[in-house]
């Protein structure tokens, strides 16, 4: 058996890629009716087949099906909940303070609205999913999951139905209900890995986005203890080999970010108190901040994956300073804790980031021989 049977492995990755032209256009063609929804998922199937062929030639022991069936990491997700819908929210647009990557000085987001009582729909959500990707491969299948927290941040206790939820431990219970449900089938198929993905905990970090909670009626120093005993309750403890990992997000979508900061105003809370194996950390621009936080991190089997680097550009870096940063982010979490992975999946919608396929490719084989010269 691989020494890295479980994961979150020495070389991984957040798990999206870019789509290829033709899921692309299959995906524009069924949404006007030209294809069925089968037809689409056939064309899903295929593409998944070679990005999964990829992932394993170029050495990843977690395979992921790239997200090749989603519009975006969270949302196809949060659209199949019972009793869930979203709308862009134009007075809730958070200014970023300068403009990104993108040119743009605004987050407009998604906001999730709860009409009624939150549910796991019959047959779940990424189960079918699993079944056909852990079937393309012997290597271990991660599912990528928005994180629960994802249904609450942007819009707070107004966005759940009061009718409904009157107490919002009511409500935070029903999510963490629909949550173990969904990991408990993947866990009886075998799924041994599972990630959730987050953009609130590092939100919480840049002093714009806790002002927006607070505008929204939220506590920002109060929200990570609320958001981790949330993601402890959505978590499975029923199968000894099953992974569990988290990664925070300041915005990846079309190379754009939406939040800065170092991760100190969440770190001792985050790093103690979830219940998971591993933390997927972005750490590829000065917008992370320093290694400092990491001081936080207990001695012990918790995995810190740094996310050196990016997607947002297809410039390749420098393999020694990759490796030197690695070496600073020793000084505060051992060494044997750590992993190296990209900053954030490839695709985080279907558009995909500014890059291109053999870029993708580059960076998961930097990151592969690194690996291979500091841990083996």
């Amino acid at each position: 058996m691989n020494k890295e049977a479980k994961g979150p492995y020495r070389f991984d990755h957040v798990g999206s890629f870019l789509r290829p032209p033709k899921l692309l256009e299959a995906r524009e063609q069924e949404s006007r009716g030209v294809i069925s929804s089968e037809d689409l998922r056939d064309v899903e199937d295929s593409a998944i087949k070679d990005i999964v062929k990829l992932q394993e030639d170029v050495g990843l022991l977690a395979i992921t099906d790239g997200e090749f069936r989603r519009e975006s990491f969270h949302v196809d997700f949060l659209h199949k909940l019972i009793n869930v819908t979203s709308n862009w929210n134009f007075d809730k647009a958070v200014s970023l303070g300068e403009k990104n990557t993108a040119g743009v000085e605004k987050n407009m987001p998604l906001i999730p609205y709860i009409n009624g009582q939150i549910e796991r729909p019959t047959g779940g959500i990424e189960v079918e999913n699993y079944k056909y990707t852990s079937s393309l491969t012997d290597r271990q299948v991660k599912v990528t999951l928005p994180s629960p927290t994802m249904t609450h941040f942007r819009g707070g206790r107004d966005a759940v139905d009061r009718d409904t939820y009157p107490d919002m431990d009511d409500f935070f219970y029903d999510l963490a209900v629909l949550y173990r449900e969904e990991i408990s089938e993947l866990g009886l198929l075998g799924c041994n890995y599972i990630q959730f993905d987050d953009t609130n905990l590092a939100y919480l970090c840049d002093e714009k986005m806790r002002e927006n909670a607070r505008q929204i009626g939220e506590d920002p120093d109060l929200l990570p203890e609320i958001y981790g005993k949330l993601i402890n309750d959505s978590i499975v403890n029923d199968f000894d080999d099953m992974a569990i990992c988290i990664h925070l997000c300041r915005g990846n979508a079309k190379s754009r970010w939406f939040a800065s900061g170092g991760y100190e105003p969440v770190a001792e809370t985050l790093f103690n108190l979830l219940n998971v194996d591993g933390f997927f950390l972005e750490y590829d621009d000065d917008r992370s901040g320093s290694f400092e936080p990491l001081r936080f991190v207990p001695k012990g089997p918790k995995k810190i994956i740094l996310g050196l680097v990016t997607t947002k550009t297809g410039t390749l870096e420098s393999k020694d300073e990759i490796k030197r940063r690695i070496e600073d982010a020793s000084k505060y979490v051992d060494i044997e804790q750590l992993c190296l992975s990209p900053q954030c999946g490839f695709s985080s919608n279907a558009i995909g980031n500014l890059i291109t396929v053999d870029d993708q490719k580059a960076k998961l084989g930097l990151i592969a021989d690194i690996v291979q010269e500091i841990w083996n």
